[in-house]
């Protein structure tokens, strides 16, 4: 069987969350014992930089498209009208309007948070994001849903069909499981500290600089904690005064956020170091007291996945996917309280035995996820709809 992968994201400059989906979850498909019977295309933009391992299985195709704009509708659409594989994944949400009707396919969706990205709101690209999902949902063969938060706003918001929609959660990233495995070289994290300017003691975020991440809040709760004084510098393992790190490149609507820090009066505590390289994250997780993502909307929410697997405690909303992935792992919030907020971080700054219980908690719940158990029932799924 010929299975046609919209790569384009997998191998991007910059990856984030549904990029980062994308590239592991090829890595680990192409390399399962089930895979050796199929043949892969992988449809990639122009000068795309694909791993050697899987650039040189003997059944893997690394297709070039150079497609200036358009790409899913224009290049990768004619190459599969040309020359058309079995079955056409795409990892993310946006499936080819034009193709032959013998085409099976199958999308992966990952939230409904579109209508927080910038272009929403602007015409006629929200038109294009409105209807690109729902067409999606409505004509793919097979709809993967990223939680089974995704797949109940699937069904109830855009009419999708139950019996077609599988939820297959996503993993942990293989940086992630290494530095796991080997535990924090301290060396290595004297060099990342030095090189973003990493406080000695400090909260963390991990994200696009956006909205619907809630970040000014979280800084107004952050705020609150600090002004309180009721966090003496004696409960810290590092013991000095704690700061927020926020990790994560610009996205839109930033400039309230950046501001926020001043407005609430911890401009000298509040420290934006950009976008992390991804060998350097699992370094930036571990020097952590607490992971705090109180995002207001999610279909999965990687980076608490991330923090459990690593051992830091994590402080999430109950909003979206987050309730489902996090379970009882982590210290749920409503994300719009900044009380709340400020009470749990408050809470896990000052107990030991409240970080060390969440620390436990999540390594237990990070065990349940893998990029192998979600590529080995996508490709099931994948082959199983060319039957």
């Amino acid at each position: 069987m010929i299975i046609g992968i919209d790569a384009s994201r997998a191998y991007s400059k910059d990856r984030a969350g549904v990029e980062n989906y994308s590239n592991e979850l090829i890595w680990e498909m192409v390399r399962l014992p089930e895979a050796k019977s199929h043949q892969f295309r992988l449809y990639v933009r122009a000068g795309a930089k694909v791993d050697d391992e899987v650039r040189g299985k003997e059944n893997v195709e690394v297709v070039e498209i150079p497609w200036p704009r358009l790409w899913t509708q224009g290049g990768l659409a004619l190459e599969c009208l040309v020359r058309p594989p079995d079955v056409l994944f795409i990892p993310a949400h946006t499936l080819p309007v034009i193709r032959r009707s013998s085409l099976k396919t199958v999308v992966t969706i990952h939230g409904v948070e579109y209508e927080y990205l910038p272009e929403y709101y602007r015409w006629p690209q929200k038109l294009y994001l409105n209807r690109s999902t729902e067409y999606a949902v409505e004509r793919a063969d097979k709809i993967i849903a990223v939680s089974n938060w995704v797949k109940k706003e699937l069904v109830s918001r855009l009419g999708g069909d139950e019996k077609k929609i599988q939820v297959i959660y996503e993993g942990v990233g293989r940086r992630f499981l290494a530095a796991a495995e080997t535990g924090l070289n301290k060396k290595f994290f004297r060099q990342v500290k030095h090189k973003y300017g990493l406080p000695d003691s400090y909260l963390l975020f991990v994200g696009t600089i956006q909205p619907r991440k809630n970040l000014e809040k979280l800084i107004e709760a952050f705020a609150k904690v600090i002004h309180s004084g009721s966090v003496p510098q004696a409960q810290h393992h590092s013991g000095s005064e704690p700061h927020l790190v926020i990790a994560g490149k610009k996205g839109w609507m930033y400039q309230e956020i950046y501001a926020a820090p001043k407005k609430f009066g911890v401009a000298d505590k509040v420290k934006f170091i950009g976008r992390v390289a991804d060998y350097d994250l699992p370094a930036v997780y571990q020097g952590a007291e607490a992971l705090v993502y109180p995002s207001l909307m999610e279909g999965f929410g990687l980076p608490v996945l991330e923090a459990f697997t690593l051992g830091i405690p994590v402080i999430t909303s109950d909003r979206g996917a987050l309730k489902e992935v996090a379970a009882a792992a982590a210290l749920q919030i409503d994300p719009e309280n900044v009380s709340h907020l400020a009470d749990a971080i408050g809470l896990v700054l000052k107990n030991r035995q409240l970080r060390e219980g969440l620390r436990e908690k999540g390594l237990g719940r990070a065990r349940e996820f893998s990029w192998q158990k979600a590529a080995l029932a996508t490709l099931s799924l994948v082959t199983d709809v060319v039957k």
